[in-house]
């Protein structure tokens, strides 16, 4: 199976970001990573599908995204029919703003949506409309430092609106787990090791010293999920990742994951992710290519 490929942004280390605003009647640059941080817009996109990580979304009019640390992702044709597509795309660093810097209090929001994009982040349309007139004037700002300004505008807007969620899985991302609770974090971490075999609640429990039924309701309360679903998006987001980087079979890979039924793999895979593991596969074979 192709490799995808690894994109060498243009930015040196003088350099604070890179832009382009450019219109396009089609998308043909196929998946890729990338180091750097990206945020990137695009409009007149209706029907464009967008893949980041194991996330695969068809848009619509408007799509902003902001992606980090180094997660493959793309935009495909899909069944788009504009022929004038505006895409505007911000690169810059991880070392841009500096650890100490985005320690500052006045930063945390900006913080916090940097960590969250190692997944991949989706804004709102309201957000996108809210920040548009800024990308629109970042392209037209002659001066770097105006610029750099504008861009730090941007980011803090999107940052305090809070609007946007998570793309793909962590697991897909190879991310750790980051779990506000010193339990939760040990359940995570038990999980991720042994995904592959059979978890049950009461040993969960069992390991941070609660009854089955306290430890679901504090689970869910701290991370918003229920363990079964927890457990489930670890599965899918090793499976998606075994689907685009080996030519093992879908039914291996449903048992390799955890899972003990093709038949239920291919219906949870298909309602969790949009399409069927095939399919899926399928996607990123089509854009991929040697480096």
């Amino acid at each position: 199976m192709n490799k995808i490929i690894t994109e060498i942004t243009p930015l040196s280390e003088k350099d604070c970001f890179y832009l382009i605003d450019r219109y396009k009647d089609r998308f043909t640059y196929p998946i890729h990573r990338h180091e750097e941080y990206e945020l990137n817009f695009v409009s007149n996109c209706d029907g464009a599908r967008r893949v980041v990580g194991d996330s695969i979304e068809r848009l619509g009019m408007y799509d902003l995204v902001l992606i980090g640390n180094g997660i493959e992702h793309g935009w495909e044709q899909h069944e788009c029919m504009s022929d004038k597509i505006r895409e505007i795309t911000i690169q810059f660093s991880s070392d841009l703003f500096g650890s100490s810097f985005l320690a500052k209090t006045q930063l945390s929001s900006i913080r916090r949506m940097l960590d969250l994009s190692s997944n991949g982040i989706a804004f709102t349309v309201e957000s996108i409309m809210r920040v548009y007139h800024k990308l629109d004037n970042l392209t037209k700002i002659e001066s770097g430092f105006y610029r750099m300004l504008e861009l730090m505008s941007i980011l803090y807007e999107l940052a305090e609106d809070g609007h946007y969620r998570k793309l793909s899985s962590s697991s897909f991302a190879s991310l750790k787990p980051t779990g506000d609770s010193r339990r939760v974090q040990k359940v995570q971490d038990h999980i991720n090791k042994h995904y592959k075999e059979d978890i049950r609640l009461n040993d969960l429990a069992d390991l941070v010293g609660m009854t089955p039924t306290a430890f679901s309701r504090f689970f869910k309360l701290r991370t918003g999920r229920s363990i079964s679903d927890y457990v489930i998006d670890i599965r899918l987001g090793h499976a998606s990742r075994q689907l685009v980087d080996s030519t093992t079979s879908v039914a291996e890979i449903c048992y390799e994951c955890g899972f003990n039924n093709v038949s239920n793999f291919n219906r949870i895979f298909k309602k969790k992710k949009g399409n069927s593991p095939k399919v899926f596969r399928e996607i990123y074979q089509h854009h991929k290519m040697l480096v």
